[in-house]
């Protein structure tokens, strides 16, 4: 049996593929392709067809033809299973018998046609051993594969054993640096509000400590840089970041940045007026009586409407700094229609509870008694937990339209639903397609890149009711046609104001007497705040 050549050609003769395995000229077998259609008879189910000089053993091959050009001598019922094992290679390595799918695995197909024949003679092989040539697999190269996978697996091992060891070892530094340095008491650091001292003093090798310790405040502190390594890289970066920012800005901040001994009790401001956090928010003059008011949203808006889950914590905190007034009343505010029955309250254990119908006020359950002075006291907490899309604050409309130029035209709009809240350093976070950046074509407010999340960041330094600023929008247009790419988005900011419709409307001495002056400083911030 002696195979001249493996092809497959169309139904017109034409060549996708041939693999001659004994000397012939492409004229010649494009010649023998070519001829070969007209020799089929027509109405009859043959699979061989034979001239003068050659046989062709051929099988249907959807709309092509896959064929052996063997001799007149070879045994045509060998002939005949290697052409079926030729087929079956051929189905095993295309997903359809087409011609472009062909041309497609060519190379890998002429690969295998060498497995099965070789200088004209079949081979002892099946479609396993053929598929298991081709694949090339090696089981020292699998063995090898496996021990370079356990030794980056050990070296990972390694790694977090050696950062659990360092991290231990530090902890332990730590312990030793607070046990052998001096009290935080020192100064009345604490709850009064003074900056504690740090805990090691590691004094500059100087040739008179005594001289050292006794000089002046403005001499003597240097000596608190002793456990001042964090310290003191914080204050570098600061002063960079100053320098960065300009001239103006450094002058305007460089006496408070100056570092000095701590003040005497008679000049340390209250530590309640604090602008830590704050963002943009307004600052409150601080009264006799402060009230703090602080609550926090999560909330999960479904990006066709609705909302998922939403989840608002608030709390009240009483700071009386004049004992004349540690004998008084909060009258809260009118209820508003926030979350209806669904807000709930719950008060300081010495705190009375509300009485139904009546005005809110918060007072000790003992009118003989007196609110603490110099301290923040907790006197009211408040949680609403439900999905009434009335009681959302910020609505954010995201609407991603593709194109057919394989863009899209990204719109998103917000509106402000809660008019007793003004919001400050509104930031929206928009997902963007990985490898694409937008065109803003129209925007409120200022917009930036992040390149961590690759994400665009759409700021609005402020949202109000009273002017224009209620609602916004921006436009872009950005590479990728998947909608699903631009969400979650992620909203922050920071509000004033209560969301619950919490205040105080009026503060009273209890037993009479001149109504002591009062502070609010109602705060909302975000926990989480999606569009998914």
């Amino acid at each position: 049996m002696v195979v001249l050549a493996a092809s497959i050609c169309t139904k017109g003769g034409k060549a996708v593929i041939s693999r001659q395995f004994r000397d012939m000229t492409r004229t010649r077998i494009e010649s023998l392709l070519a001829s070969f259609p007209k020799l089929i008879p027509t109405n009859t189910q043959h699979t061989s067809v034979e001239t003068a000089d050659v046989r062709y053993v051929y099988q249907p091959l959807e709309d092509l033809y896959i064929l052996l050009i063997t001799n007149k001598a070879s045994n045509i019922l060998q002939d005949i299973d290697t052409l079926h094992l030729f087929a079956r290679v051929v189905s095993d390595m295309c997903r359809s018998a087409d011609e472009r799918e062909i041309l497609k695995n060519a190379f890998e197909l002429l690969g295998a046609f060498d497995e099965i024949v070789s200088l004209g003679y079949r081979e002892n092989v099946n479609l396993m051993q053929v598929r298991s040539v081709l694949e090339m697999e090696s089981h020292e190269e699998k063995i090898q594969e496996i021990i370079a996978r356990n030794k980056e697996a050990e070296a990972k091992e390694e790694l977090k054993r050696r950062a659990k060891q360092l991290e231990m070892q530090r902890r332990e530094q730590q312990r030793r640096t607070a046990g052998g340095g001096i009290g935080s008491s020192y100064l009345g650091g604490g709850v009064s509000g003074y900056s504690p001292v740090p805990q090691r003093f590691e004094a500059p090798e100087v040739s008179s400590p005594v001289t050292r310790l006794t000089s002046s405040p403005a001499a003597r502190s240097p000596a608190f840089k002793g456990s001042g390594m964090k310290l003191g890289t914080k204050k570098t970066k600061q002063a960079e970041l100053l320098d960065a920012l300009g001239g103006d800005v450094l002058a305007s901040t460089a006496s408070a940045g100056e570092i000095s001994t701590p003040p005497s009790p008679s000049v340390i401001p209250s530590p309640v007026h604090k602008n830590d956090g704050r963002g943009s928010l307004p600052d409150v003059d601080v009264e006799s009586v402060h009230i703090v008011i602080k609550e926090q949203i999560s909330l999960s808006l479904l990006r066709d409407g609705g909302v998922q889950s939403m989840e608002l914590k608030g709390d009240m905190n009483l700071q009386i700094s004049d004992a004349a007034y540690s004998h008084l009343r909060l009258t809260l505010s009118p209820a508003t229609d926030f979350g209806g029955n669904g807000l709930q309250f719950k008060q300081h254990p010495n705190v009375a509870k509300f009485t139904p119908g009546q005005e809110r006020v918060v007072a000790l359950k003992d009118p003989s008694r007196a609110f603490p002075v110099g301290q923040s006291l907790a006197v009211l907490k408040w949680r609403y937990a439900g999905t009434d899309e009335s009681n959302v604050p910020l609505s954010i409309n995201c609407w991603p339209s593709p194109s057919n130029d394989g863009t899209c035209e990204v719109s998103i709009e917000y509106e402000l639903e809660n008019e007793s809240v003004t919001l400050y350093d509104v930031v929206i976070s928009i997902p963007l397609p990985a490898g694409s950046y937008p065109t803003v074509s129209s925007h409120s407010g200022e917009w930036s890149l992040d390149p961590g999340s690759h994400s665009l960041a759409w700021s609005i330094p402020r949202v109000s009711a009273s002017d224009d600023t209620r609602t916004g929008s921006i436009i872009f247009t950005v590479g990728g046609d998947d909608t699903g790419a631009f969400f979650p988005v992620e909203v922050t900011f920071n509000g004033q104001g209560s969301l619950a419709g919490v205040g105080v409307a009026s503060v009273s001495k209890i037993g009479g007497g001149e109504d002591p002056a009062f502070s609010v400083d109602a705060v909302v911030t975000t926990d989480e705040y999606l569009v998914v």
